[in-house]
């Protein structure tokens, strides 16, 4: 790697400082002298990895040669995101540098301008290589394909599971509704409004949705924090993801049962009664 690498993926240094070409040996050239102590970057999986309290400082002797930690970086994820940080260290070595490059783009440039520069910098450097280019963002997104496809996969299901709910619930209902036509109707016969009739045919269905709820919140946090454990680097699951879902269930429950309602509390209770 080069001196620029850590400026270029954005190096977060807990501790020393970066490469330098002010520093002779902060370089491992080809004529590399067994006298002489090179500079080198670990990050703090390393750091734990050595058992280190005051890396900045320490010596290592690696293949014959002797170095010295400079700085400390921040754990980066590199590789899988089901794993560990592994440690790293980092050494500038021009000699075993090849074709491919990290580089980091101006956000004001347009992309098609940026590639077209960097094409023709390339192919007038090293032309007997073919100009290839992948993004960095775009292949980290590649380690959770998997996830997305379970994602968008969910996504589906539990549309059609609350379609679904959505049918089960207005058809019963229409049920609860036509069987309590007559009590319906001797209750606005005794002065029930709408509201008191809405509420009367809802209150059954809210408590079966928060029943519901419960019993959902309890089996979906156990299964969701053993899927977020093989991660590294996870996020905490809310308590507010909870109340979102069961305000959202309990509002899809309203609505659904609401135009049942209505249309019941809105009979006439004559005709009701007649026909009882």
């Amino acid at each position: 790697m080069t001196h620029d690498y850590g400026k270029t993926v954005g190096w977060q240094f807990a501790a020393g400082r970066d490469f330098s070409t002010q520093y002779a040996t902060d370089t491992v050239s080809a004529q590399r002298s067994p006298n002489a102590v090179y500079s080198i970057i670990v990050n703090e999986a390393a750091v734990r990895y050595m058992g280190l309290k005051n890396p900045v400082g320490e010596f290592i002797k690696y293949e014959g040669l002797h170095f010295q930690i400079i700085g400390v970086i921040k754990n980066m994820l590199m590789e899988s995101p089901f794993e560990p940080v592994k440690q790293m260290v980092y050494i500038a070595n021009y000699d075993q540098a090849n074709t491919w490059m990290t580089v980091r783009l101006n956000p004001t440039v347009s992309m098609r301008d940026a590639l077209s520069k960097m094409e023709t910098t390339f192919k007038h450097t090293v032309p007997s290589v073919p100009f290839d280019y992948k993004f960095a963002d775009t292949e980290y997104g590649l380690k959770f394909a998997a996830e997305e496809r379970v994602g968008k996969l969910a996504s589906v299901f539990a549309t059609l599971a609350i379609l679904i709910s959505c049918l089960g619930l207005f058809g019963l209902a229409s049920f609860m509704a036509e069987k309590r036509t007559k009590e319906i109707g001797v209750r606005k016969v005794l002065g029930a409004s709408v509201l008191n009739v809405w509420g009367l045919l809802s209150k059954d269905f809210v408590v079966l949705v928060l029943i519901a709820f419960g019993i959902a919140t309890v089996i979906a946090y156990y299964f969701l924090s053993g899927w977020l454990q093989k991660y590294s680097y996870h996020t905490e699951i809310s308590w507010w993801i909870f109340a979102v879902s069961g305000v959202g269930a309990l509002l899809v429950t309203l609505l659904t049962v609401s135009y049942q309602s209505i249309k019941a509390a809105l009979l006439n209770p004559v005709k009701s009664l007649r026909n009882e």
